[in-house]
């Protein structure tokens, strides 16, 4: 009788139960084996993003597999290949699309992946990228660019291609529009001030810090507003704008600020929802809307081509991601708090042991 070996283990940073990030810790988990048009990544950059705070407390309806690893952006180097897979060696540097799609349903056939009837995301819906390797499908992985060392590259996947497509599929962004981009920390913000001034767009930025407005100014952002504590959003943008209003606002705040960011959109504008952070539940005074003829659009992750293109013009332009800060994997739980900490301004990132 053939007797199996032991599947190996490998070290990740994630948790066993739900909750705050006191949960949070090394976790063990069987080393992952490809699949056909499957390859396993060695892992020397990961990066923390908004999601993992959701998956660490627990999303209602979604099933998470326990012991958990975190993380949805990673880079790395070409680990083993699954059968079929013949484009790629080992040894390869490459960065992963952490969207998963089925390649089968209407809106895959239509190049729609980001409508997929089962889209998923690596670290929600799999195990994460917070560990040694990872196994992904083939068509989920891109070269590095040469410009990006890997730090750079983990820092780029989920929140780029998230700006991507919120600003040319959804937004609709036209040369010399005026933008606004409620909040300028985190990760995602920083990426749609440096895609929209790419994409021809005049970029505001509304915070609650000095600093970050500073940052911004500094990444091309045309004008910074300052929300001081009791400050009203729409008056502040409305001011801001010349009294036109704004033709594209991106809002990643949800309850607390939606409401009022409708009221600073110029007629035709578009309010782009990219998260909620304070909260999912917003009422509206539907006048603003149909007076103006605005509209309020959700976008999250892209398409398998949203996500090419944005890879290819952020090379061209030699655009480099902006990450805050660097922990050692060792340090993963420091690094998690500095994600967690409203002075970040930009990504986060791991950088595993070679």
């Amino acid at each position: 009788m053939a007797v199996r070996p032991l599947a190996r283990a490998v070290i990740g940073f994630g948790f066993t139960e739900h909750g705050d990030a006191s949960r949070l810790g090394w976790v063990t988990i069987p080393e992952p084996v490809p699949g056909p048009e499957e390859v396993r990544v060695r892992l020397h950059a990961t990066a923390f993003n908004r999601l993992d705070r959701f998956v660490l407390e627990g999303i209602p309806g979604v099933p998470i597999e326990r012991p958990h690893v975190l993380g949805g952006d990673g880079a790395g180097v070409v680990d083993a290949l699954g059968e079929s897979v013949t484009d790629l060696a080992p040894g390869d540097r490459v960065l992963i699309n952490p969207g998963l799609w089925d390649a089968s349903c209407e809106a895959c056939r239509k190049g729609q992946e980001a409508l997929c009837r089962s889209y998923q995301i690596v670290g929600e819906h799999t195990q994460g990228t917070m560990t040694e390797r990872v196994v992904v499908p083939r068509r989920n992985l891109h070269r590095i660019p040469e410009p990006f060392d890997d730090a750079e590259a983990a820092a780029l996947p989920l929140v780029y291609q998230t700006a991507w497509r919120a600003l040319l599929t959804v937004g609709e962004l036209g040369r010399g529009e005026r933008v606004a981009i409620i909040g300028a920390g985190g990760g995602v913000a920083p990426a749609v001030l440096q895609l929209a001034r790419l994409l021809g767009g005049e970029v505001t930025v509304l915070s609650r810090s000095p600093e970050k407005l500073e940052r911004a100014a500094a990444l091309g952002a045309a004008q910074g507003v300052l929300l001081p504590p009791g400050g009203s959003i729409d008056q502040l943008l409305w001011s801001a704008s010349g009294k036109r209003g704004f033709d594209l606002i991106f809002d990643s705040v949800g309850e607390a600020s939606v409401p009022r960011s409708v009221r600073a959109l110029a007629r035709g504008g578009r309010l782009v929802v990219i998260g909620a952070t304070t909260g999912p539940m917003a009422a509206l005074d539907l006048r603003t809307l149909f007076w103006r003829q605005a509209s309020i659009r959700g976008s999250t992750m892209a398409s398998r081509s949203e996500f090419a293109a944005m890879l290819e013009a952020v090379t061209a332009a030699a655009l480099h991601p902006v990450i805050d800060s660097r922990f050692p994997f060792a340090e993963a739980r420091a690094a998690f708090e500095r994600f967690a900490s409203p002075a970040a301004f930009g990504k986060v990132v791991v950088e595993h042991p070679a």
